[in-house]
C-alpha cells in the first residue's frame, strides 16, 4: 500500500482515474468530478468515451474556440469529438449503456456501502430535486463501476458507510472507490485500501465505522 503526504485535488483525483482505466476500454463518465477524467486519458490508451445524450469517441473538454454549442455531454459541458466519433439516437445510447457494452462507468456518489451498494441519485431531503439520469442504468450495465467523491462529508462523516441510508441507485455494483484520501477497492467482501493521500492507513480505520483492510503488495489492481 502507498501514500502520499498531501490529499489529491479533484484533477490529480481525476488524473489517478484516467491512469487506471484499462487500454481499449469503452467507458462513460458521469456527471460532476468524473468528466474530469476525459482531459488525462493519453491516445495511446485508446480509451472510447460514450456519453448518453448519444456519442461515441468524446474528446476532452472544448475551451476557446474549440467550443461548439451543440456538441456537449451529457452533463452539458463543450466538449471535442475524436477522429472516428459517432453519434445516435437516444434510445441506441441507454441499449449500449443496459446491454453490458460499457466496460466502466465512472459515478459521483453520495454514499457507497462496504458491500457496493451505490446512493447518487436523492438525499432523501424534501427539498432535495431527485435527478437519477441514467445512473441506474449504467451501474447495472457497466462490467466495472467506478465512483469518484470526497471521502467526508463537510460534518466529518464517511461517505463509505456500512450501510447506505439514501435512496440506492444499484446494489453491490461499485468495485473502485476514489476519494481525496484514499483509494478503496470493494473484493472478496471487504473494502481494501490500495493507497492513502495526506493521511494514513490507522488514522483512516480510526474515523471510519467499517472494517478496512491492507491491499496486499503486487494485488493493487
Amino acid at each position: 500500500m502507498s501514500t502520499t503526504t498531501e490529499k489529491l485535488g479533484k484533477n490529480e483525483l481525476a488524473a489517478l482515474v484516467a491512469s487506471d482505466i484499462a487500454p481499449g476500454s469503452f467507458v462513460n463518465l458521469g456527471i460532476g468530478q468524473p468528466t474530469l477524467v476525459s482531459n488525462y486519458l493519453r491516445p495511446e490508451q485508446h480509451v472510447t468515451l460514450h456519453t448518453e445524450n448519444g456519442m461515441l469517441g468524446m474528446g476532452p473538454e472544448a475551451t476557446g474556440d474549440e467550443v461548439d454549442p451543440d456538441l456537449i455531454n451529457a452533463g452539458k459541458i463543450p466538449v471535442t469529438e475524436l477522429p472516428g466519433a459517432a453519434y445516435f439516437h437516444h434510445a441506441d445510447s441507454f441499449a449500449i449503456m443496459r446491454g453490458g457494452h460499457l466496460d466502466v462507468c465512472v459515478l459521483g456518489a453520495f454514499q457507497v456501502s462496504a458491500s457496493g451498494d451505490l446512493a447518487n441519485w436523492h438525499t432523501g431531503a424534501p427539498d432535495a430535486i431527485p435527478a437519477v439520469g441514467g445512473a441506474m442504468d449504467l451501474a447495472t450495465g457497466a462490467k466495472d463501476v467506478y465512483v469518484m467523491m470526497s471521502l467526508f462529508t463537510k460534518d466529518g462523516l464517511s461517505k463509505l458507510v456500512k450501510e447506505c441510508s439514501y435512496p440506492l441507485t444499484g446494489v453491490g455494483c461499485v468495485t473502485r472507490v476514489y476519494t481525496n484520501e484514499a483509494v478503496f477497492l470493494l473484493k472478496d467482501g471487504g473494502v481494501h485500501v490500495r493507497e492513502t493521500f495526506g493521511t494514513t492507513f490507522e488514522e483512516l480505520a480510526a474515523k471510519m465505522d467499517i472494517p478496512l483492510v491492507r491491499a496486499a503488495a503486487g494485488k493493487q489492481q
